[in-house]
């Protein structure tokens, strides 16, 4: 009698855990007894025999019925990881007996599908992994949906969604070559000449010694040529001055109003698995603001970010790796709330006197152009990425589709003319270090 009560309520305790009867519960409990009462009643060995084992063994699985909810959690990693990345994750699987399998399916971003589905005996308590972050941005990347079944599968739990594992993956650094930006007046040390007078390494003029000036500055060699010329063993002394060098602050305008590939027909619709085209425009302009930060960060000038859609998103001009790492969640920030708005904004008092700004852009609307020419007023330099891909692919669904491509490919073409007609120089991704080399040559 207390086995019967004790089953009993292991039996209460399993349907609060959520375990409940399957189909081959009622054929092995309905379909043994009712095998055997028919060939009882009509006195038929054969169906109790088929019957019997069959009610027999419903019976012995019932009897040791499972206990708590079955748990799977996945083991914890860090919340941003670098593209490219790989790591093995372990999967762990808790129940309180009575388990006879337990089937888990990952399912994968990025990936179409169900995903993998893992089936683990009752025993085995561990499943592990591999994960790959291919590609940058923020979202789910594991999910470890499972269902649990009791002995002969009479009883199951589930299926379960699992608790989603959310990781931010930080834009790639490429090493482009880190080009050279004109100098910011108010710097004292830095990569960059300035203007004025300093201890810098370039040579900026020659001229007579003046009382102020430091003995370890005098030209002997050209205090003794004056000397020769005046005839006199020694003339006066003249001292050769030095450009300084001074940091310069580097600011990234990124249009993140619009996001879109070579294929036209796809423009209207999101891209499946991540809020960013791969190969699109946004892509390409955090990947270049990315790599080029790091270049900059690197030789020490101070780099920001400003969202032309979303204002409140911008950094401002900072130095050092934790400026780098900044910067880099903040554009995955600011592709996770990109979308199209109607103005972008780029007003002066978002960008320091003397920065270089640099705008990527597709520059698909006359808004955008109009704001980097207004820019292009309050800054010594203004560089115009266009990042909008080189092949357009006309929509071949509709008949417009070859006519819709040229008129966007003539309209883009008259706003880059006119960035160019206000002294905005237009250069693709890879050629902006040389853009900002030349720049500084011809300051020269």
């Amino acid at each position: 009698m207390n086995r019967v009560l004790a089953w009993a309520t292991a039996r209460r305790a399993a349907g609060r855990a959520g375990w409940r009867g399957t189909d081959a519960l009622l054929r092995g409990a309905f379909g043994g007894l009712g095998l055997v009462g028919a060939g009882v009643a009509l006195h038929r060995v054969d169906l109790v025999v088929i019957g019997l084992p069959l009610l027999v063994s419903t019976v012995l699985a019932l009897s040791v019925p499972p206990g708590r909810p079955v748990r799977v959690t996945a083991q914890k990693l860090p919340r941003s990881v670098e593209a490219g990345d790989s790591a093995r994750v372990a999967i762990t699987v808790d129940h309180g007996g009575g388990v006879e399998f337990t089937a888990v399916r990952l399912p994968l971003p990025g990936r179409p599908g169900v995903g993998p589905v893992h089936l683990l005996p009752g025993a085995d308590r561990e499943l592990r992994t591999h994960l790959r972050w291919n590609t940058w941005g923020e979202g789910v990347d594991l999910r470890p949906d499972h269902l649990a079944g009791g002995r002969d599968g009479l009883l199951v739990s589930g299926p379960v969604v699992g608790v989603e594992s959310r990781r931010t993956v930080l834009p790639p650094l490429a090493p482009p070559p880190a080009g050279p930006l004109p100098a910011r007046l108010t710097g004292v040390v830095g990569a960059h000449r300035s203007p004025r007078p300093g201890d810098g390494a370039e040579p900026r003029a020659v001229r007579p010694f003046r009382p102020g000036d430091r003995v370890r500055r005098i030209d002997w060699r050209v205090s003794l040529r004056a000397g020769a010329a005046t005839g006199e063993a020694l003339g006066s002394p003249h001292v050769r001055e030095r450009h300084a060098e001074a940091d310069a602050d580097l600011v990234f305008a990124l249009d993140s109003r619009a996001d879109v590939g070579p294929d036209l027909g796809s423009w209207s619709t999101a891209e499946p698995g991540g809020p960013v085209r791969r190969g699109g425009s946004l892509d390409t302009a955090v990947r270049a603001i990315a790599a080029l930060a790091a270049a900059h960060l690197r030789q020490g000038d101070r780099v920001g970010l400003v969202d032309l859609g979303r204002p409140q998103l911008g950094v401002p001009p900072g130095v050092g790796r934790r400026q780098l790492l900044r910067l880099r969640h903040q554009l995955v920030a600011c592709t996770r709330s990109a979308g199209w708005s109607p103005r972008p904004v780029l007003r002066p008092g978002q960008v320091p006197a003397g920065a270089a700004v640099v705008v990527l852009s597709p520059f698909l609307d006359d808004a955008v152009v109009d704001a980097a020419i207004r820019a292009a007023g309050h800054t010594r330099l203004l560089l115009a990425v266009d990042v909008l891909p080189a092949e357009l692919v006309a929509d071949p669904e509709t008949p417009w589709g070859g006519a819709v491509r040229r008129v966007l490919l003539a309209e883009h073409r008259v706003r880059l003319a006119a960035l160019r007609a206000h002294g905005v120089a237009v250069v693709p991704p890879e050629g902006v270090a040389a853009a900002l080399a030349r720049h500084r040559r011809g300051r020269r």
